[in-house]
């Protein structure tokens, strides 16, 4: 199932719904620190066939365990035979002062982009992260993943960041999802406070990190995007 000189280090397996939930660890390059994501292995990848991945990017204060323990999507992943990844939502342990100070900034707070300001641009990298280092990473290490079959989806921040992985990569997924994503953060407080320390004061930058921005200036191939957005 991994390749012989693996690069990841399985923490946990459960079995559910006639698959396997699997937590694995690695070296990030990109956050230069120990990554933890989830990975469910439907029944059709146990038995050797490759399967199409989905990736899903979670909310504000999650780790790779909020998605796996609270909503039950196994049963349907086992049925549709789906492979479902599921990354941490920032670097962790990475010690930069204040990273643990607010719970929409810093830890579980990394809104999926790229920083460019210190102390936070060494390590904060999540679009890198989620977009090229795990891909890459899935696809090489596991053989029962059908590469270049890559979805994504996200809720709240995870949906937002879904949303801006697609308008900034278009065609790496096949699909892209968004559930209640948070919306148009270069214009509302919290936003504007998480934009300003990853990414300084200059708000044409913020832009680069805003899917409502980024969708107004697409001129890219046409694009398959589900919003579900509860009021």
């Amino acid at each position: 199932m991994m390749s012989r000189m693996s690069r990841v280090t399985e923490v946990s397996s459960s079995k559910a719904f006639g698959g396997l939930q699997k937590v694995f660890s690695h070296e990030s390059t990109e956050l230069k620190c120990k990554m933890n994501f989830s990975l469910f292995v439907p029944p059709k990848a146990l038995d050797g066939e490759q399967c199409p991945v989905l990736y899903f990017l979670s909310g504000l204060t999650c780790t790779e365990q909020n998605f796996i323990t609270k909503c039950g999507f196994q049963k349907y992943a086992s049925q549709h035979n789906l492979i479902v990844v599921g990354p941490d939502t920032s670097p962790r342990g990475v010690n930069i002062p204040g990273e643990d100070d607010a719970y929409d900034f810093g830890s579980g707070a990394g809104f999926y982009l790229n920083a460019t300001q210190d102390p936070w641009k060494t390590n904060y990298r999540m679009f890198n992260y989620v977009t090229d280092e795990l891909p890459s990473l899935v696809e090489s290490e596991f053989s029962f993943v059908l590469p270049y079959s890559r979805s994504i989806t996200g809720h709240s921040m995870g949906g937002h960041g879904a949303l801006i992985c697609s308008l900034k990569k278009p065609g790496f997924y096949s699909s892209t999802s968004a559930f209640a994503p948070i919306n148009n953060p270069t214009r509302v407080p919290w936003g504007k406070k998480a934009f300003n320390g990853y990414l300084g004061p200059d708000e044409e930058a913020w832009k680069e990190w805003d899917a409502t921005c980024l969708a107004e200036k697409y001129s890219g191939p046409p694009l398959s995007i589900f919003v579900d957005q509860v009021r």
